[in-house]
């Protein structure tokens, strides 16, 4: 390596150690173990080195949220010889994405609608591949703070039975974003009510374990209500360069 990546290395490397401890300060308040949580480096904007650099410390699961981007960045590591890493797709997608999503994504996290459960079913078949699809669920308040998109809580039962249906789908669980709000206990009721919908799924599907929730500012919430895989990305790879 060069001085500058290993300089970059180094640099994410104290960053995972601050983000481990994190969790392992969070389990312990919750009464949960470390071993429960996978961390999904959130690699979006950032560059393939980047993710040579998280997969050499021991971090395998990268997600990405932009169609383009994700399925360039696959390639290139699949070539650069970066295998055994699970690719989660975090983003909103497009009925007409589903085809390229399902080409190379392992985990789809933000199923909301009967429709693009089709979709990735078709797509995954043509694939010759099956991906594990998690249920997003809209945590908006009745006040109107921003959901952040997803399904609403009452259409999760309908969406998880669609996924079970398919042939090539998987049911994994569900995810969310808390609302955007100054108020920290929004936060904290939001992640409470998708913990409440999990165990609701879980009653009738008990596979669906996953809980994908919580990012570099509220992980600790998440934590304690359940999530069992967090998306980090800044507390990882620092501020995002700008979007091209």
């Amino acid at each position: 390596m060069t001085p500058q990546e290993e300089d970059r290395r180094q640099v994410i490397a104290e960053n995972l150690e601050r983000v481990r401890g994190r969790v392992d300060r969070a389990c312990a308040a919750a009464g949960r173990g470390p071993a429960e949580i996978t961390i999904i480096a959130v690699t979006k904007t950032f560059p393939l080195a980047d993710v040579a650099h998280l997969a050499a410390l021991g971090l395998r699961a990268m997600g990405e949220n932009r169609d383009g981007e994700a399925g360039v960045k696959v390639a290139q590591s699949r070539e650069a010889g970066l295998h055994g890493i699970e690719w989660h797709f975090v983003g909103q997608v497009q009925r007409n994405k589903a085809a390229s999503i399902a080409s190379y994504a392992d985990v789809v996290h933000s199923v909301d609608r009967v429709p693009l459960v089709r979709a990735l079913d078709t797509a995954a078949g043509h694939a010759g591949r099956r991906l594990v699809g998690l249920v997003q669920v809209d945590l908006r308040e009745p006040t109107g703070a921003d959901g952040r998109g997803g399904a609403a809580p009452e259409d999760v039962d309908a969406i998880a039975a669609a996924i079970e249906a398919a042939e090539h789908l998987v049911l994994g669980g569900v995810m969310a974003v808390a609302p955007l709000a100054d108020d920290p206990a929004t936060t904290v009721r939001a992640f409470a009510r998708l913990a409440e919908v999990s165990e609701r799924l879980r009653a009738t599907c008990p596979h669906a374990t996953i809980v994908s929730a919580g990012m570099s500012g509220d992980l600790e919430v998440a934590i304690e209500h359940g999530a069992t895989h967090l998306r980090v990305g800044t507390a990882l790879l620092g501020s995002r360069p700008p979007l091209g």
